[in-house]
């Protein structure tokens, strides 16, 4: 258990600095150059979710069940997952509603995945790594939010066009994820 909480500390942890620390971390960012700032952060957050991954699969190995949930949730899990994978589309298809009116669709994203994965699961492994997901979504949605208030940011206006791409993505991507790459990665057959 102990590397898949060291892997949140450094992949959540690294990818917190914007949101607990960012004018240092502007200031780190312009004295190392962007090449060498891109390099270090994907670098640690490669190692931080090596490290994730490896401690989520070991902690396989002895279950603690916290609680066990209704069968259906892991069906509405499905949903909350698609979702998610619309709305993480949103993030980078321009000129969609979602991102004109949520303007940080990606943490929205993160945190519904997190949210429907917390009620379909129960065991102690689950609930560090998508309660902490869901903590890091949650802070760094207020965060953004904030900050584009402050700098008096906007979004661009959506367009039905942009709204079925966003929408095709990440129907398409789910489907993927779901029904082939889920098992396969994770060890865990959604529908099955």
């Amino acid at each position: 258990m102990w590397l898949l909480i060291l892997g949140l500390i450094v992949f959540l942890g690294v990818h917190s600095l914007r949101i607990v620390a960012d004018g240092p971390r502007t200031q780190v960012r312009a004295r190392l150059g962007e090449r060498a700032w891109k390099a270090i952060y994907s670098l640690v957050s490669i190692g931080g979710f090596v490290l994730l991954i490896w401690g989520f699969g070991a902690a396989r190995h002895d279950p603690v069940v916290l609680y066990a949930p209704p069968l259906w949730l892991r069906h509405a899990n499905a949903l909350f997952t698609l979702m998610a994978f619309v709305l993480v589309a949103a993030a980078y298809v321009p000129r969609n509603h979602l991102k004109a009116s949520i303007g940080h669709p990606m943490y929205a994203g993160i945190k519904v995945w997190a949210l429907g994965h917390l009620l379909a699961t129960g065991t102690l492994r689950d609930v560090l790594l998508f309660g902490a997901f869901l903590i890091w979504a949650i802070g760094g949605f207020m965060v953004s939010r904030r900050r584009d208030r402050r700098n008096g940011v906007t979004y661009p206006a959506g367009s039905a066009f942009g709204d079925a791409l966003a929408v095709a993505i990440g129907i398409v991507a789910w489907a993927i994820f779901a029904f082939w790459l889920h098992l396969r990665w994770i060890g865990v057959a959604p529908f099955g």
